[in-house]
């Protein structure tokens, strides 16, 4: 496997206040990694203090992106402006297409207890951000499981070898990955060379094509074929693999608002000041399983 590394970044996480209070842990969107095309915000959320998510994120609007939520710990409950409500516990997931423009809160169902999961947000190109919003939900059982004697991995979005995930998309080809790997075991990868791909440590630590990559960073690969190999520490190693399709377009950022140019910036925050944010109701795809 060719490892050769050019420019590799390594992105400590920094706490950020988010919603009405909570504590993540950010590193795309922060000054070190404003975005990481066609990514432009990743949140980890991990606590057992209430005080740090009891409060959660009531209602907020969201236009231009894809997010997705995947919890690893705790209940939360998502509704919105589509007529969607959801209940997503431990190793469920959602894939939220704002596009057009969606309002939802996302509140969790626990008093006390460790809350540990996951959002990111998904560019989408000029073309489609302003299509009809979607939501998708997944129970935990709708995601196949990889097992080797070296690692676990659950595969969230796209395919890993010949095993694929139950949210697909077409428009970025993001994969998505969660990895867990035995202490002192390898993870090896080959992702699509067109493809800005990372990896982000959320338990245990490890060295990525000799790279030391400590809890809670992210570590983006960069290898000439973007190739890598993940050798756990002492403890092992959890983390998610992350690889989209870049979209080389302008992005102009106000909050949850992402859009081409400040006058389509200027629109959305005008359309949200006169109620007319909201313009369709979702196609809904459910899995309870």
């Amino acid at each position: 496997m060719n490892t050769a590394v050019s420019a590799t970044r390594l992105i400590p996480a920094v706490a950020v206040p988010e919603g009405a209070g909570v504590t993540v842990h950010r590193t795309i969107g922060t000054p070190a990694l404003r975005n990481y095309d066609p990514f432009l915000l990743l949140d980890h959320i991990s606590s057992n203090n209430p005080e740090e998510y009891i409060a959660g994120f009531p209602s907020h609007p969201h236009r231009g992106f894809n997010t997705f939520t995947y919890i690893i710990d705790g209940h939360m409950a998502h509704q919105d402006s589509m007529g969607n409500t959801g209940d997503l516990g431990p190793g469920s997931a959602q894939w939220m297409k704002a596009a057009s423009g969606v309002i939802h809160s996302e509140m969790p169902k626990q008093e006390n207890g460790l809350l540990r999961g996951f959002q990111l947000w998904i560019n989408l190109p000029a073309a489609n951000k302003l299509d009809h919003p979607e939501y998708q939900e997944y129970s935990a059982a709708a995601f196949p499981v990889v097992e080797t004697p070296d690692y676990r991995l659950k595969v969230l979005i796209g395919r890993f070898a010949d095993v694929s995930a139950p949210i697909v998309d077409n428009i970025t080809d993001v994969s998505y990955l969660d990895v867990q790997v035995q202490p002192g075991k390898h993870f090896q990868n080959h992702l699509p060379v067109e493809n800005n791909s990372f990896l982000y440590v959320f338990e245990g630590s490890g060295q990525l094509d000799g790279h030391m990559v400590p809890l809670h960073s992210l570590v983006t690969v960069e290898s000439d074929d973007r190739s890598f190999d993940f050798i756990a520490g002492k403890t092992g190693a959890r983390f998610v693999v992350v690889s989209g399709k870049p979209i080389r377009e302008p992005i102009v950022q106000y909050g949850p608002f992402v859009m081409n140019t400040r006058e389509q910036i200027d629109q959305a925050m005008k359309d949200f000041q006169s109620n007319d944010f909201v313009r369709d109701r979702a196609w809904i795809k459910r899995d309870k399983r």
